[in-house]
């Protein structure tokens, strides 16, 4: 399992969330190429509209080190940057990275006994 996740927060122009969605299908086709374990972009459905989420993970720190160095030589991903510019459809964008903890991930639910 990869031990590193990127947490990308958009804060976005609300009246432009089907530009987003664009740019957030495209990074489907773009990130796994490159190197990357994409784990979802999230979008705003219910409460604030202006913000949208991507979760990436990866290996190690320097395997997201060589994951952005071969996005930037990808072409289908610098133009995917470049319609971002021009649009303006991100506002701020900010970068966490974190680390799962063990025993939290992937568990399964448990049925819960039905009240009487």
């Amino acid at each position: 399992m990869p031990s590193i996740t990127c947490f990308i927060r958009y804060q976005l122009d609300p009246f432009q969330l089907d530009a987003f969605r664009t740019y957030a299908e495209n990074w489907g086709r773009i990130i796994p190429r490159c190197g990357g374990n994409l784990l979802g972009y999230f979008v705003p459905h219910e409460g604030t509209n202006d913000i949208a989420w991507g979760l990436i993970s990866f290996d190690s720190l320097s395997a997201y080190e060589n994951y952005r160095a071969r996005l930037k030589s990808d072409d289908e991903g610098r133009q995917n940057f470049a319609m971002a510019q021009q649009m303006k459809f991100i506002l701020r964008e900010e970068r966490t990275f974190l680390r799962g903890v063990e025993g939290t991930l992937h568990q399964p639910a448990l049925s819960t006994p039905r009240a009487d």
